[in-house]
C-alpha cells in the first residue's frame, strides 16, 4: 500500500520534517515530482539540513529511498546535496535509487529560467531560477535527457543538440551568462549521478507493492502551486496534488491508502501571486520573525498571513485528503488572538470557493477570531496541549470535515504530538 504526503498550501508547510518522522514505519520513501526548487528542512541531531532532491527518509535505517520519474534532477545541485548528507554519516549509495525516466536539468535550462523571469519585469512569477520550468517544457516537448540516457554513448551529442536549441532561444532575450563554468560543474554532477543505482522505477515500485511493502510518497511544493489547479500563472511547473504520485512513480490509484495533507497553523507564500490572507503589517512581520519564514531554497522572506481554510478545503477536495497534520502551532504562541478565514467576500457575496479570477479579484477574507494559546515546547501528548489549541484543532476539523492526526509544536522530531 501507498500513503501520500503532500502540502496543502503554497509550500513550506513542513513536509520534510513529517516524512522524516514517519519514515521508520515504511519500507520505501519516494519523491514523485518537483526538483531542486523544493527545500525540505530537517533537524538531524541538532543540525539543520535542507534536502532539495533526495527524499527525506534517508536518515533512517529501514526505508529504501527513490527519486521517481516525475522528478527533474540538477546534477551539480545533486552532487552538493550528496556531499552534505554523506558528511552526516549516511551511505547514500546503499539507500538511494533513481528512476531511469527522471529528467535531467541542463545548465541552459537554468539560464533560460533566469532570462525568462528577468524579461517579465514587474510581472515576475517568483521562480526559484533552478531551471525547473524549462526542464519540464523539454519533457513535454519530447526533447529531454533522462537518467537512463546518461549511460548512452550518444549522451554528448544529445546534450549538444539540446544546448543549441536553448542557445537559439536565448537570442530572444537580452541576458548575459557564463555557460562554460556551469558546464564544468554539470559534467562533474553527471559522473556523480552515474555512480548511483538507476532502476526502472515503475517496475520497482510495483514489485514493492506486490511484495506487501509499505510506501510513503513524498510530495514537493504545495497544492496551491499545482500547474493545473493552483493560482495560475503563479504556480510551479508540475502537478503537486495526490494524482501526481501515480504518474510520478508509475503506481495505480488503487494502491493509495491514506492521503496526508500538511498545513501550517497560518499561511506563507514565496514569490508573486494572490494571497488573500496576507498580512502586510506589523502582525505579518512578527509572524515572519517568530517562524523564521525565509525560503529554504531561495533565502527570500516569505509573505505571511492567517490560516486560509477556503484554500485548504479546496486542496483537500482535489487530493482526497484523509487526514491533516498541522505544523508550526508554536509560532502563534505570541498572539493573544488567532484568526482563521473560512470564507471570502467578493462582489458583495460571501463565497467559500477559490474564484477563477483570484489573481485580479483580490477576494476579501472573512475572519473568525479564536483565543490564542501558550504552548510548552516539551509537551509530549495531546493531553498536555492547552484547551485553546484543542479548540483551534477542533475548529479546523469541523470546517474541513477532515480529522487532524498530528500537530507540531517545535522544530524537533520529538515535538510532533500525535492525536
Amino acid at each position: 500500500m501507498v500513503d501520500v504526503l503532500l502540502g496543502l498550501q503554497w509550500g513550506d508547510e513542513g513536509k520534510g520534517k513529517i516524512v522524516d518522522y514517519l519514515a521508520p514505519g515504511y519500507d520505501v520513501v519516494a519523491r514523485f515530482q518537483g526538483g531542486p526548487n523544493a527545500g525540505h528542512t530537517l533537524n538531524i541531531e541538532g543540525k539543520r539540513i535542507v534536502l532539495h532532491t533526495i527524499p527525506s527518509g534517508v536518515f533512517h535505517e529501514r526505508p529504501v529511498n527513490v527519486i521517481g520519474n516525475g522528478v527533474v534532477i540538477d546534477p551539480w545541485e545533486f552532487k552538493k546535496e550528496v556531499k552534505e548528507v554523506t558528511e552526516l554519516g549516511v551511505d547514500l549509495r546503499k539507500k538511494l535509487l533513481i528512476s531511469q525516466k527522471a529528467h535531467i536539468i541542463l545548465p541552459t535550462h537554468k539560464i533560460l529560467d533566469a532570462a525568462s523571469e528577468h524579461s517579465k519585469g514587474q510581472e515576475k512569477i517568483g521562480s526559484t531560477l533552478k531551471g525547473i520550468g524549462p526542464a519540464y517544457m523539454d519533457k513535454t516537448g519530447r526533447n529531454g535527457i533522462r537518467m537512463g540516457d546518461l549511460f548512452s554513448s550518444d549522451l554528448k551529442s544529445c546534450y549538444e543538440h539540446l544546448k543549441k536549441k536553448h542557445l537559439d532561444l536565448l537570442q530572444l532575450y537580452k541576458f548575459d551568462f557564463d555557460l562554460n563554468a556551469m558546464e564544468q560543474d554539470w559534467w562533474q554532477g553527471i559522473e556523480e549521478l552515474k555512480s548511483f543505482t538507476s532502476v526502472a522505477g515503475e517496475y520497482f515500485m510495483n514489485e514493492q507493492l506486490q511484495n506487501g511493502k509499505k510506501i510513503l510518497a513524498e510530495g514537493a511544493q504545495g497544492s496551491m502551486l499545482d500547474i493545473d489547479f493552483g493560482t495560475y500563472p503563479f504556480v510551479t511547473s508540475s502537478n503537486t496534488i495526490s494524482a501526481s504520485a501515480c504518474t510520478g512513480l508509475g503506481i495505480p490509484p488503487s494502491s493509495i491508502r491514506e492521503v496526508m495533507g500538511v498545513i501550517k497553523a497560518y499561511c506563507t507564500r514565496v514569490g508573486g501571486g494572490p494571497f488573500p490572507t496576507e498580512l502586510s503589517d506589523e502582525t505579518g512581520e512578527r509572524m515572519r520573525k517568530e517562524g523564521n519564514e525565509y525560503g529554504a531554497t531561495t533565502g527570500r522572506p516569505r509573505r505571511c498571513g492567517w490560516l486560509d481554510l477556503v484554500a485548504v478545503k479546496y486542496t483537500i477536495m482535489l487530493s482526497g485528503v484523509t487526514q491533516l497534520i498541522i505544523t508550526k502551532a508554536d509560532v502563534l504562541n505570541i498572539f493573544d488572538e488567532v484568526k482563521v478565514s473560512s470564507a471570502y467576500r467578493s462582489f458583495n457575496k460571501t463565497v467559500d470557493r477559490i474564484p477563477f479570477e483570484v489573481n485580479t479579484l483580490s477576494p476579501e477574507p472573512q475572519y473568525e477570531s479564536l483565543q490564542g494559546w501558550k504552548t510548552d515546547h516539551s509537551m509530549k501528548s495531546k493531553n498536555d496541549l492547552p484547551s485553546e489549541l484543542h479548540h483551534f484543532i477542533s475548529y479546523v476539523e469541523k470546517q474541513t470535515r477532515t480529522r487532524v492526526s498530528m500537530v507540531s509544536i517545535g522544530v524537533g522530531r520529538e515535538q510532533l504530538v500525535e492525536l
